[in-house]
Order: structure tokens, then C-alpha cells, then sequence
């Protein structure tokens, strides 16, 4: 069914918060090319009515943390069917895309969009929003993503159709305005869960067989990495976007660790579930269990969840069967990557990995 919320004030009794179309979609772009974040935490805008090679031109253009495109189309005057041709149309074009046309359009993006900014380029860019170096790889994949206020349901429809048949990373993102005492709230819903679209958590998508490895994104600095290795435990948060699919992994579960922008670091067995860093237990002296914010400064550093629920640091437990320090990771090309902290992939590329570094490591 097509997605349906409302808002309604509490104190001083149940009041509805009037919902308004406004003028939202016309507004809408120069609000995410503000802040990106309100729609994904993972997206840097490269792009804004950018030109295709057919004549016609793409709303905006983000990239994720893996250096893979995002194509996001807003609906505005177009009718639901015309869209999703479009943005369909709009992802045969961005797949071809090579890393020096991706630079130029950043360039371009910037002269026209933030002429009062300094010029950098983007793998500066890339590194200022993620913290890590641009891959070597760039646009190995793509997403596909409608914003509008609302949806119908053939459209709808037809959407899932895309992605649970024939494994399109296509999504609709909702944004409607509320008004109330003259003020203006914005609310925000995604029709399919964006970290399923990213990680390929979705288990009707039929692209292939998961091979059973789970890949795990370790992205802290590199002494927090090394404590890790040494005590057993691997983190993920900052926010639940990031956190979130550390509830996939259970006890007994394999995983292969990589490093964002210096490679792979491990692989092991999981031996607990996530659990925050103020309540992650690890055996000290004398067999006690000890909180691990207590024996590891690395530990202590993370962000407990008295601090802040939705940032905490989430630890997951891991019995280690090689690792290797985070300055001799292993990287080649063509290896697996992925923005989310965990996924269950379900690509060449993933298989492709795991037999190789089951060579480099020595895991049969």
C-alpha cells in the first residue's frame, strides 16, 4: 500500500499537526543539496541538474562511501509512470560513467552550484565527507531513487517489482512539510529500507546465492582497530543507520573484516551479539569479566549509551582466526566493498573476494 503518515501534537491534548504540500517539491532540491544527510547520512552531492548524453537532466547526483553513484529524480509535475521510466533511463546512462567524467561533473557541480567556494577536487571531497581515500574503483555499482511527497500504489509496485525480481537498487524517498503555530516540520520516510538496498539484506532479491560470509566494514581509526583485534570485539555506530546491521551477526557466523581505505584486516568467528561498549564484557585478570572500557583505553574512547541511544558504539564479539595490522591490509582490485557495517552479498564480486583471501590468509 502506498506510504501514509501523519503527526499529531500530545501536550495539551491530542491535536493533528496539519499536514501541507506547499511547494515542497520545488524546494526540496535546494534542501538536500544543503544538507544530503536528511535523506542519508552516507551521500555526497556531486552533482545538481546534471546533463545526460540524451539531452536530459538528472535532479542530483550523490556518491556513497563506496565511490558507488546515486541517481536521485524528483517527482515535481511528472506523472508516477513517467518517473520511473525516467530514473530507469537515468541509471543506463550513469553505469557508463568513467572516473574522469564522474570528476568533471563534481567540477562542474561546484562552479555553478557553490561558486563562493574553493575548488577541490573529489577525491578531496570524498575524503573530507568519509574519512577514508577514494577507491580505486569507482561506480562499480549504482542506486536509483525517487523523491517525492507521495506515492501511488501502481508505482509502488512496480518499484518493489524492480528490486525483488530483478535486483534493481531502486527506492522512493517521501518527504511531506507539517505546519503548526506557523512553524514548518519536515518528516521524512523511505518506502524500502535503505540499508536492505545498500547491503542486499533483502532475501527475495535473486541476483544469486549468498555464500554464507558475511562482510563486516570496520571504520574507526586504526588504534581502535588494533584493540579489536587484540581483545576480540568489532564496532560499529555514530548513528543507527551505521549500527543497525550489527544485529544480523549471531554467534558462529564467519566473517571477513575490511578497513575502509586500507583493506582487509581479518577474518573469525563471531562469539557475541552486539552489545554497547558500556555493557561489552571481556575477561581480565584472574578470569573475572570486566567492563571493556576498564582494561582498554581504545574502548573507553568510544561513545557509551548514556552519552547519546541513537550514537552509542555497538560492539559485537569475535574469536579472531587471522588478522594482520591495519598498515599490511590486504587490498587488491576487484576486491568487495560496502558502505553498510555488515552485509550478506550476493555478487561475483563477493565470492570472487572471499576465495581470495581465504588464498591470502590461509583459511581453507
Amino acid at each position: 500500500m502506498p506510504l501514509e503518515f501523519g503527526v499529531w501534537r500530545i501536550d495539551g491534548g491530542l491535536k493533528p499537526v496539519d499536514f501541507s504540500p506547499l511547494d515542497i517539491e520545488s524546494r526540496l532540491e535546494d534542501i538536500l543539496d544543503a544538507n544530503i544527510g536528511i535523506a542519508s547520512p552516507n551521500w555526497l552531492v556531486i552533482g545538481r541538474q546534471v546533463r545526460t548524453d540524451h539531452g536530459l537532466f538528472i535532479d542530483m547526483l550523490a556518491i556513497d562511501g563506496d565511490a558507488n553513484l546515486v541517481v536521485l529524480e524528483l517527482k515535481r509535475d511528472k506523472t508516477y509512470r513517467d518517473i520511473i521510466a525516467q530514473v530507469l533511463d537515468y541509471g543506463s546512462w550513469v553505469r557508463d560513467l568513467t572516473d574522469d567524467r564522474i570528476a568533471q561533473i563534481f567540477d562542474e557541480y561546484q562552479k555553478r552550484w557553490h561558486k563562493d567556494h574553493a575548488l577541490i577536487s573529489i577525491d578531496e571531497a570524498f575524503k573530507k565527507k568519509f574519512g577514508i581515500s577514494m577507491p580505486d574503483e569507482m561506480n562499480s555499482s549504482h542506486e536509483l531513487v525517487v523523491v517525492a511527497a507521495n506515492l501511488d500504489a501502481s508505482t509502488e509496485r512496480i518499484v518493489r517489482y524492480l528490486a525483488d525480481e530483478y535486483g534493481v537498487r531502486i527506492n522512493a524517498v517521501f518527504f511531506q512539510v507539517f505546519q503548526d503555530d506557523g512553524r514548518e516540520y519536515l518528516g521524512r520516510a523511505w518506502l524500502r529500507d535503505p540499508a536492505e538496498v545498500t547491503a542486499g539484506l533483502s532475501e527475495v532479491i535473486k541476483t544469486g546465492e549468498w555464500n554464507g560470509e558475511y562482510y563486516v566494514s570496520f571504520g574507526y581509526d586504526h588504534e581502535v582497530v588494533r584493540d579489536g583485534l587484540k581483545r576480540g570485539y568489532l564496532v560499529a555506530g555514530g548513528g543507527l543507520w551505521y549500527s543497525k546491521t550489527l544485529e544480523m551477526l549471531k554467534p558462529g557466523d564467519r566473517i571477513w573484516v575490511n578497513v575502509p581505505g586500507s583493506g582487509y584486516v581479518g577474518v573469525g568467528e563471531v562469539t557475541q551479539e552486539m552489545q554497547p561498549v558500556d555493557k561489552f564484557m571481556v575477561a581480565g585478570e584472574g578470569g573475572k569479566n570486566l567492563p571493556i572500557a576498564t582494561v582498554s583505553s581504545a574502548a573507553a574512547s568510544l561513545r557509551p549509551s548514556t552519552d547519546d541511544p541513537d550514537k552509542t558504539d555497538y560492539l559485537v564479539g569475535v574469536n579472531w582466526l587471522k588478522t594482520v595490522d591495519p598498515k599490511q591490509a590486504i587490498r587488491e582490485k576487484g576486491f568487495f566493498g560496502n558502505q553498510n557495517s555488515v552485509a550478506r552479498p550476493r555478487s561475483l564480486k563477493w565470492d570472487h573476494t572471499v576465495e581470495r583471501l581465504k588464498t591470502r590468509f590461509g583459511i581453507r
